[in-house]
């Protein structure tokens, strides 16, 4: 069996097949550091990512795998992380909200605004990504660095593909598109809770993460944006709308500029596909900003659908 795809869902989704005793490789263009996944701020939440019905149900598997995972931060790169989204309510969040422990709103003095405070899942995703190779590797897995161009070319009788936004030229899949994500890391100044403040309608938004690299600010949210490279005027409007909400985040020394393109779909695609000559593919892509936060409910599910 080959998994297509070295970001966090093909990696979670090759640990999930391996450990159920199937032989699997991972076929990957690069490094999941280097991919999406690896510049990502890293907080679980279902963002950007549809259908909610379904995402609901993934996220929430997600979120139980991370809590246990935070135990061992060092190793995981999962830690249980306390924050606000601000600008979000209760009543504007699916059934899945009410299964979020601690969730509920935030104090005055927790946010100037409607917010909602929880602890959540933070994770570095580097460490993150490295510890889900070695786990697979463990498993009895492969990791390759090759690059697919052609799916019913690919020599297994099984091949789940996730690929991201590589799936809009490989399926092909036009529906696919990018939505281009700008962050900034700077030195911490001693920001120890993440904050998120977003609109959903604009290409704009405003957070920070604490992260072991140093605080990770965001962002945006550009669709059908394909550049890779850090634009300056966006990065200081970045610092500016962050210093806006902590003020010392302001004379933060700035250690990186980091684009990543999220993998947009109108809906995620989880399904079996039957080839004409017998064999079949298993397609999981078209997270959008939400892959790390859907990666376990969904990696489970494409193993189901691989078993047939």
């Amino acid at each position: 069996m080959i998994v297509v795809g070295g970001g966090v869902v093909g990696l979670t989704t090759a640990v999930v097949l391996a450990e159920s005793g199937r032989r699997v490789r991972v076929w990957a263009r690069e490094p999941g550091e280097r991919a999406t996944s690896g510049v990502a701020g890293g907080l679980w939440w279902p963002y950007r990512i549809e259908p909610e019905e379904l995402v609901g149900a993934w996220a929430l598997d997600t979120l139980a795998v991370y809590e246990s995972l935070a135990a061992r931060p060092d190793e995981t790169g999962v830690r249980m992380v306390e924050g606000v989204h601000g600008e979000t309510s209760l009543d504007g969040l699916g059934a899945w909200a009410a299964r979020v422990a601690g969730l509920r709103v935030a104090t005055a003095e927790e946010y100037p605004g409607v917010g909602l405070w929880a602890q959540l899942p933070l994770i570095d995703m580097p460490v993150h990504l490295r510890w889900l190779r070695e786990r697979f590797v463990e498993a009895g897995g492969a990791v390759e660095e090759r690059t697919v161009t052609d799916l019913a070319a690919v020599d297994a009788p099984v091949v789940v593909n996730c690929t991201g936004l590589g799936a809009r030229e490989l399926v092909p899949d036009p529906s696919v598109r990018p939505v281009r994500g700008q962050l900034v890391v700077v030195e911490n100044p001693g920001v120890t809770t993440w904050l998120t403040s977003v609109d959903h309608s604009g290409a704009e938004s405003t957070y920070f993460m604490p992260q072991p690299c140093g605080l990770i600010l965001g962002g945006t949210a550009e669709e059908d944006a394909w550049s890779l490279t850090p634009d300056p005027v966006i990065a200081e409007e970045i610092v500016r709308r962050c210093a806006a909400v902590r003020p010392e985040i302001a004379g933060a020394r700035i250690i990186e500029h980091r684009v990543g393109l999220r993998p947009s779909r109108p809906a995620v695609r989880l399904e079996r596909q039957l080839r004409p000559d017998g064999r079949v593919s298993v397609h999981n892509y078209g997270h959008g900003g939400a892959g790390v936060t859907v990666a376990w409910g969904c990696a489970r599910e494409a193993a189901r659908l691989a078993a047939g």
